[in-house]
């Protein structure tokens, strides 16, 4: 006999009372990724310094033509709201105080990646193909590598392109703006 595993799968609302309600908190490191509750990796000493650093390089690059929203939420749809290391974001009045931004609101995304490297790209980076993200960069510690993903469908990205130290690369929406995987890596 064949025993059948069913797994709960939550929507966006649920998921949010779940905080409401302190069945998770602010200790509990999860993300919403198509319905199930996903752990998220400790953040280790490399990642966090590669955070800080496309941080700072980001915000003076981008400010006053985009929001970068730095590992916070944003809502793919009614089962997905994963937390990317970085979101370039449509300019609002609000800073979406109103609501997490949704795929119509997001320029780019970017992973940084050193232990999460396959989880990132083959499962969130599919979800984010077929939630129309337009473009994101996952930022490969270990390979020193910067992998850029274009033109998302239902099937995945059409276009990867792999950056490496010495290169220079821009994010489709502000070509005007170049930055070298050198100063992405440290």
């Amino acid at each position: 006999m064949t025993v059948q595993i069913l797994r709960k799968k939550f929507t966006v609302g649920q998921y949010h009372q779940m905080i409401e309600s302190g069945i998770l908190t602010d200790r509990d490191r999860v993300e919403l990724l198509q319905g199930e509750i996903i752990e998220m990796s400790p953040i280790g000493m490399q990642h966090a310094a590669c955070v800080d650093r496309l941080n700072e390089l980001l915000v003076r690059e981008l400010v006053g033509r985009a929001i970068v929203r730095v590992q916070n939420p944003i809502q793919l749809s009614t089962r997905s709201e994963p937390q990317p290391d970085f979101a370039i974001l449509q300019r609002r009045p609000d800073f979406y105080a109103n609501g997490h931004p949704q795929p119509q609101d997001v320029f780019a995304l970017i992973e940084v990646s050193d232990t999460t490297i396959e989880f990132d790209r083959t499962v969130k980076v599919p979800i984010y193909a077929k939630d129309n993200i337009a473009e994101v960069w996952i930022v490969d510690l270990n390979a020193e590598a910067v992998q850029i993903y274009r033109e998302p469908s239902e099937a995945g990205y059409q276009q990867l392109q792999t950056f490496r130290r010495g290169q220079a690369i821009a994010f489709q929406a502000f070509t005007d703006i170049q930055f070298t995987v050198d100063q992405l890596l440290g």
